[in-house]
């Protein structure tokens, strides 16, 4: 019986270290062991030994924020003995900063974190997510401190990466790596909000009546150059045109004087050798075409004859002389 005994209590000292003393890490996890009290080694993952009197998991508290079916948001807090390296998010609850020109202001800020050193996490601070959450929101205070409402908004990425560099500096020494900060909402009193949305559409307003009066210029400009390119192309094209007249009465008086002087040549060569003169021939022609010009109109009444009346008619004699110059006399009947 004392044999068996025994054998029942080694098998069940068996059973109790094969359950408590192998213990199986996931992949992005560790545990901090103790032995008596004192830190004694970090686990990796994959399969560990470990002796279940001696040894003991040190435990963390960590915080989880989840959200019910009706909208609430709900913070659960657990002690764990498995240290998650994985990448943590953080949402913290929306607070109240001032401003540097005294505006009050709501934010609400997420933190993207990463244990790095779990040794650290677990004897440097006593709670680490409340310490993330605490320094967060002093820093954030002290940052928002130093600008306007406008540089808060319109600042988010020199305000994020200013965070960053003084949390993940005061976070070092926690075993913690802070990768990004991020300001979810910002949120002015309603009274900002509405200052503010009446100096956008003033502003907008005023982009309007420059872009109007911007346009109106050149369009102005625009008609001008055109009025001055028709005038322009207008003046040219009359230039053209005159001298292109000029040119055409040019070589139409180059032409009849050229026909003139052939007809003047004729004659010369028709009377050539007999005793008539061509000019007065010439003169009488033209004073009998000024003379029927004189009487062609429909309401002449009155002949007019020039004053010089006798050298018209001495001219015309002068045409009778070179005909009958011209024409040799015969026998018969003389003709006058």
């Amino acid at each position: 019986m004392g044999i068996l005994i025994i054998l029942c209590v080694f098998a069940l000292f068996v059973i109790f270290f094969a359950v408590k003393g192998f213990i199986i890490i996931q992949q992005s996890e560790t545990m901090v062991i103790e032995r008596l009290g004192r830190y004694h080694r970090t686990l990796p993952s994959g399969i560990n030994i470990m002796w279940p009197l001696f040894d003991k998991p040190r435990q963390i508290e960590w915080r989880y924020v989840q959200t019910d079916p009706a909208g609430k948001t709900i913070v659960r807090r657990v002690n764990l003995g498995r240290i998650d390296l994985r990448e943590t998010v953080y949402d913290f609850p929306k607070q109240s900063v001032i401003t540097k020109d005294n505006v009050v202001t709501e934010l609400n800020a997420l933190l993207y974190f990463q244990i790095t050193d779990p040794v650290r996490a677990v004897y440097e601070i006593a709670n680490l997510p409340d310490a993330i959450e605490k320094l967060t929101q002093t820093t954030l205070r002290n940052v928002i401190g130093e600008l306007d409402l406008d540089e808060t908004l319109s600042s988010r990425d020199t305000i994020n990466s200013r965070l960053r560099a003084i949390l993940d500096d005061a976070t070092e020494k926690w075993g913690v790596k802070v990768n990004r900060v991020e300001l979810q909402d910002i949120s002015p009193p309603p009274e900002i909000r509405v200052a503010m949305e009446k100096q956008m559409r003033a502003e907008r307003d005023r982009r309007a009546a420059i872009l109007e009066a911007e346009g109106m210029k050149q369009a102005s400009i625009l008609e001008a150059e055109g009025a001055k390119s028709a005038e322009i192309n207008k003046a040219e094209g009359a230039k053209q045109a005159r001298i292109l007249v000029a040119e055409g009465e040019a070589q139409a008086r180059i032409r009849v004087a050229q026909a003139e002087a052939a007809a003047i040549k004729l004659i010369s060569e028709a009377v050539a050798g007999t005793r008539g003169d061509p000019v007065n021939y010439l003169i009488a022609v033209r004073y009998i075409e000024a003379l029927k010009e004189m009487v062609s109109g429909q309401n002449n009444k009155v002949v007019y004859l020039p004053y010089e009346a006798t050298a018209i008619l001495g001219s015309v004699g002068g045409i009778k002389d070179l005909f009958q110059a011209i024409v040799p006399e015969g026998p018969g009947p003389s003709r006058g």
